[in-house]
């Protein structure tokens, strides 16, 4: 048992003088302290195989990456009696602190008819008014963009409705190039919605997601990949349900990083004074 050391005789001690006691209960109070600070402290949160994916891809290009983007898309859509209807949209893409947003003119700018997407809204407009607007947003959003530019918890947050489970990793080959399969067990379950992933270029090659509870699940594969400004663009994306074509997008004429105004976002009016395709 710990006791006081003795005094020699003859020395004072000043009464502030910590004893030995004094000494030890400080520092048990003071382990006690550290103790509950460490209890509840927030621990970190270990990220799950499939985000640490994402982070690999933010990692990759940060800093580096576009914040605009701009193109010409030939659109070919196949209807079930089989034929099939072509037409020219313009996208125009940009990332704002409040994250991702995606113009879409279907035919002529001055028709005004198109569709302004964010990861989880949309909103559509006919003859350059204000059609519908609805929590129906687009997957494809955070993945060809925002992964590069947020955070990788506001990607994951932005992909919540995709339904992924990010638990789940696999390994494959996609056209002869290695790949990481987020959301499936094993490559061959085409039925769950997964995306895949280029390991090399860290880009996204493949995503499946469900249509519906009565359709099959539609198959999006992005390839003929370009290196623009740092980064990459894939120029065509073909869409599949049941093995079948459902939309080919091929782009053309790409331009990154170029000033777009702010009003060809605007949520409520659709024809903008000026537009890059008019020019």
């Amino acid at each position: 048992m710990l006791s006081s050391p003795r005094v020699p005789t003859g020395v004072s001690v000043h009464p502030n003088f910590p004893t030995m006691t004094t000494m030890l209960q400080r520092a048990a109070t003071l382990a006690m302290v550290l103790s509950a600070a460490t209890a509840t402290a927030p621990r970190a949160r270990a990220q799950s195989a499939g985000e640490a994916v994402l982070q690999r891809m933010h990692d990759a290009y940060a800093g580096k990456w576009y914040h605009t983007l701009r193109f010409v898309q030939k659109t070919t859509q196949h209807r079930p009696d089989g034929t099939a209807v072509i037409g020219t949209w313009y996208e125009s893409l940009r990332h704002t602190g409040a994250g991702v947003e995606l113009r879409i003119d279907i035919g002529a700018p001055a028709n005004g008819n198109g569709i302004l997407y964010t990861a989880d809204s949309s909103w559509r407009f006919r003859g350059g008014k204000l059609l519908a607007a609805s929590a129906d947003g687009n997957e494809f959003l955070p993945l060809i963009e925002g992964v590069y530019v947020q955070p990788v918890a506001r990607t994951m947050a932005d992909l919540a409705g995709a339904h992924i489970d990010f638990s789940r990793v696999s390994h494959a080959m996609w056209e002869g190039k290695p790949a990481t399969v987020i959301g499936a067990a094993s490559p061959s379950d085409s039925t769950l919605p997964q995306l895949w992933v280029d390991d090399e270029r860290n880009v996204l090659v493949r995503m499946i997601i469900l249509a519906g509870p009565n359709g099959p699940p539609l198959d999006v594969h992005l390839g003929d990949y370009v290196p623009v400004g740092q980064g990459w663009l894939a120029t065509k994306v073909v869409l599949l349900a049941g093995g079948q074509p459902r939309q080919v997008e091929e782009y053309a004429d790409w331009r990154v990083d170029g000033e777009l105004p702010a009003e060809l976002f605007s949520r409520t009016a659709w024809i903008p004074a000026q537009h890059w395709a008019n020019r």
